[in-house]
């Protein structure tokens, strides 16, 4: 089994998800008392969310690429970054480091292609929604990806960092998601991008009748397939 590097903190809600989805799989394969080979680099979210809003996104890559060289000095035989948005900045941690990078976008488009996703509407943070850096992974793959209106972008994003990233569960903002989800589905959406690892903690597949992609909970399986086969 190789040893897992996970860039973490951001939250560190959802690094708690990746922490427990990666040792119950590892647990589901392997068997009696097995569990993960886990390294964890947790970073100060306050920092990297006061860099995003600043648009200071070099300074946020050299604080990653820091904890990836950190993770690979320590035994990591491969990385994670916990959250989609800060993929913005993978190209950087990727050549700071010599060992690979599971990029989360990439797992996603894998996982949309072997159902046949044509069409995906995707929520995750304003950064992940209106930018390219993680939309274009998807579209490269054939995909055609669709995001909300501007009052909708507004709303998702006010939902993950005033409340999901804090830890705060709303049956409120619940129904918010669900309506926004409801209302592209209506509008051709074939599936729904949880595009921020803390979306999952608010909406899951039981609250809806269209395909949910769980980038979470997609990014922690390609991690054990490459843990234990080296293959995604």
């Amino acid at each position: 089994m190789k040893t897992i590097g996970i860039i973490g903190g951001m939250s560190w809600e959802s690094t708690m998800s990746y922490y427990q989805l990666i040792n119950k799989g590892i647990k589901q394969r392997l068997g009696g008392l097995h569990s993960a080979k886990v390294i964890i680099n947790s970073v100060d979210f306050a920092e990297i969310e006061a860099l995003q809003a600043k648009g200071e996104w070099q300074q946020a890559a050299v604080i990653l690429s820091k904890a990836a060289v950190s993770l690979q000095n320590a035994g990591a035989d491969f990385l994670l970054i916990a959250t989609n948005t800060m993929h913005k900045v993978a190209p950087e941690v990727s050549q700071a480091i010599n060992i690979p990078l599971l990029h989360i976008a990439e797992a996603t488009a894998r996982a949309l292609k072997q159902k046949g996703i044509t069409t995906v509407a995707l929520l995750g943070t304003r950064y992940t929604m209106e930018q390219d850096f993680y939309k274009q992974v998807i579209i490269d793959h054939g995909i055609e990806v669709v995001i909300p209106s501007n009052r909708q972008v507004n709303e998702v994003n006010r939902v993950i960092y005033d409340e999901l990233c804090l830890g705060q569960i709303s049956l409120k903002s619940k129904q918010i998601y669900l309506n926004i989800i409801n209302e592209m589905q209506q509008q051709g959406a074939q599936g729904v991008i949880l595009g921020c690892t803390e979306i999952g903690l608010l909406v899951q597949q039981a609250d809806t009748s269209i395909p949910l992609f769980d980038t979470t909970e997609i990014h922690a399986k390609q991690a054990i397939e490459f843990a234990l086969y080296e293959s995604v």
